[in-house]
């Protein structure tokens, strides 16, 4: 059957195509980068606008659209991200004259800081599962690993045995665009995965998996099955705030920065590409001392 897509559409998938080939980014951030320009293009059909000949004027409407449409200041300096690569590769390949999205600013996203737990509230949850059932023991090994090392959780869904070294306390971790990185792990976090490897991970291993953690079935767990398993375990802990993988991973950089951790190794730990990108646990830093210093300080 023919392929009735449009041009635009064709050079929507050349140039998912191209982030996927060449730049060997991952399936979630390219389905990220294809829905948010999935948007724009729609948009300009329902605008009767040409797409070659979108102006600078015209994305900045698209952007004030989704911000009405309810888009979090996170998701729209995504938005506008996808938006300045996407035109970029359009000119490289000459599909486009210029670049209408060079000048656009992303929103500012320091209003929308990331969640994270309290020291107390992460103790109560990794307490949450039972040490008594094999299940339990492995969803503490699942969270300490998490919270101990700042893994996305789609990194610790995809760590082999092999990965962890225990004796030395660190993990190798593949992270987005299939960089590996080196990440410590913590005594504790330790302890737990052993316990898991000697005393419940041969329950569920029914067909020598090369996954570490199992699922009941013997297979590897889904980023929406781990989710599941870590609300449940959040509610078991009395955490009344809303709570997500990346929370932990939040909790992670937020608790080291606020210790003294520089935030280059921070920055290394959590695998991210730009320093700007850490930076934000530093805004979350200043916050707290500002609620602190209001709250104590006589004249505050």
């Amino acid at each position: 059957m023919k392929d009735l897509r449009s041009p635009a559409e064709d050079a929507l998938r050349s140039f998912i195509d191209f982030l996927s080939v060449e730049k060997g980014l991952s399936r979630n951030t390219l389905l990220s980068y294809e829905r948010d320009l999935a948007k724009l293009l729609l948009f300009f059909r329902k605008e009767k606008l040409v797409w070659t000949k979108a102006g600078e004027e015209d994305l900045v409407r698209f952007v004030h659209e989704q911000s009405r449409a309810g888009l979090s200041a996170r998701s729209l300096a995504r938005l506008v991200s996808s938006m300045r690569s996407f035109y970029r590769y359009l000119v490289l390949d000459g599909m486009v004259d210029r670049n209408p999205a060079g000048g656009l600013s992303s929103p500012s996203v320091w209003f929308s800081l990331p969640k994270f737990l309290t020291i107390k509230e992460v103790e109560a949850l990794l307490a949450a599962p039972d040490d008594g059932d094999p299940r339990g023991v492995r969803d503490r090994a699942m969270l300490e690993v998490l919270y101990g090392s700042g893994l996305r959780v789609s990194e610790l869904i995809a760590l082999r045995p092999k990965d962890v070294n225990l004796d030395e306390g660190f993990l190798l971790c593949r992270g987005k665009g299939g960089k590996e990185r080196i990440v410590p792990l913590g005594r504790s976090a330790c302890r737990a995965v052993r316990t898991y490897l000697d005393e419940a991970r041969p329950q569920f291993d029914k067909a020598a998996s090369e996954f570490l953690f199992l699922t009941r079935r013997g297979g590897p767990f889904t980023r929406q099955g781990f989710w599941k398993l870590l609300k449940g375990h959040a509610l078991a802990a009395g955490i009344a705030s809303k709570i997500s993988p990346h929370v932990l991973r939040h909790s992670f950089a937020t608790h080291l920065l606020e210790r003294g951790a520089d935030l280059r190794s921070v920055q290394l730990m959590l695998g991210h590409s730009q320093i700007t990108t850490t930076q934000i646990y530093t805004h979350v830093s200043r916050e707290r001392l500002r609620r602190v210093y209001d709250q104590f300080h006589p004249r505050a």
